[in-house]
């Protein structure tokens, strides 16, 4: 459940001054010369009643125009094309949760890629834990973000007409952290609330959430956690990559061996350095179907975008309790990136989903 919260910070200025030069920029842009094209959808969410946005990256051709998508002062974007058009044919969907208080412009970096290899990449901005939009509150009702991904899916499969290029006979789900957590619950990984409302009493789990929901003035005790329980699966999902999953030491040993899809578990760093709170490999074991790895030499924010030279003084000076652009120190994150995209793309090419 990391709260990214200086992320919201560093992007709100930015999102103000784009909105209202995008017209311009994507006027004056350069022809795009690449792979993958991006588009935006919505979908409506009955869990909270309004709709959820996301990005859509797609196997282009070149044309269009380049943009940049994501990225501000502390993390670089990434280059997608804007209106470029479709590669011929129906292309798998892979569809992504990022991490809470992070959002979908931060994945670029993998979604580039799956679209380049062949795949359809959504990315759902979950409201209440995306960047601009989060709160202590909303990263306990962890039930709501599995909600949003089938609510996107549905909107998708009843649209054939507006998404001819996705073959939604195939659909895998990809997640970090808290989007790890919500890849594993549309697979089928069910929360033991009781084992929530306890999260915080032994410590923090060598992470900063529980410092967060103190912060936030969240008493877990004092909460309904009950729909947390709640089977969460959504039968599309042909298999999944989940990377660092949040919560994982809450999810019911019952429900883990009762997964029936191909899934690839990833911790970052070294097997003793990895914090308890997303350490993986014992839930992985209980999957039947199931494959472990680790990515060493990483830290747990391994996976966010590359962080700009200014990037984490501009965090420091915003009080960022995370180390959000350090990694282990003996690679660089492109280096760590290029592994996890060698990573999931062979796996996701490999498995039959």
């Amino acid at each position: 459940m990391t709260i990214l919260t200086t992320i919201a910070k560093a992007t709100a200025a930015a999102a103000t001054i784009g909105a209202a030069v995008w017209a311009y920029g994507y006027a004056t842009a350069p022809a795009y010369d690449g792979n993958a094209g991006i588009a935006y959808g919505s979908a409506y969410a009955p869990i909270r009643d309004t709709d959820v946005d996301f990005h859509i990256w797609y196997p282009a051709d070149p044309g269009g125009r380049a943009v940049t998508v994501g990225g501000n002062g502390v993390f670089f974007g990434t280059a997608a094309g804007r209106k470029a058009p479709h590669r011929a044919g129906r292309f798998p969907m892979v569809i992504m949760s990022h991490g809470a208080g992070g959002n979908a412009g931060q994945f670029g970096w993998i979604a580039q890629e799956l679209a380049a290899a062949g795949y359809v990449v959504v990315l759902p901005n979950h409201p209440g834990t995306t960047s601009r939009n989060a709160s202590a509150q909303a990263a306990v009702r962890v039930w709501e973000r599995p909600a949003d991904v089938s609510a996107v899916i549905d909107a998708i499969v009843a649209a054939p007409k507006d998404y001819p290029f996705i073959d939604t006979d195939r659909i895998a789900a990809l997640g970090f952290s808290a989007g790890g957590y919500t890849a594993m619950a549309v697979s089928g990984a069910r929360v033991d609330p009781d084992a929530l409302q306890s999260f915080c009493d032994d410590g923090d789990h060598g992470m900063s959430d529980c410092a967060f929901l103190e912060r936030g003035g969240v008493d877990l005790h004092a909460m309904d956690l009950s729909p947390a329980a709640q089977d969460l699966r959504d039968p599309r999902i042909g298999a999944a990559v989940v990377v660092d999953p949040g919560i994982v030491e809450t999810m019911t040993a019952d429900s883990l061996t009762a997964i029936e899809i191909p899934m690839l578990v990833i911790n970052l760093g070294a097997e003793d350095t990895i914090p308890i709170g997303v350490y993986a490999r014992p839930a992985a074991e209980m999957i039947p179907h199931a494959d472990y790895t680790i990515v060493d030499d990483a830290i747990h924010f391994s996976f966010l975008a590359e962080c700009k030279p200014a990037g984490a003084a501009i965090l420091a000076n915003e009080g960022e309790p995370d180390p959000l652009c350090d990694d282990a120190g003996g690679q660089p994150r492109s280096d760590i990136h290029a592994e996890l995209k060698g990573l999931i793309v062979d796996y996701l090419d490999r498995v039959t989903w």
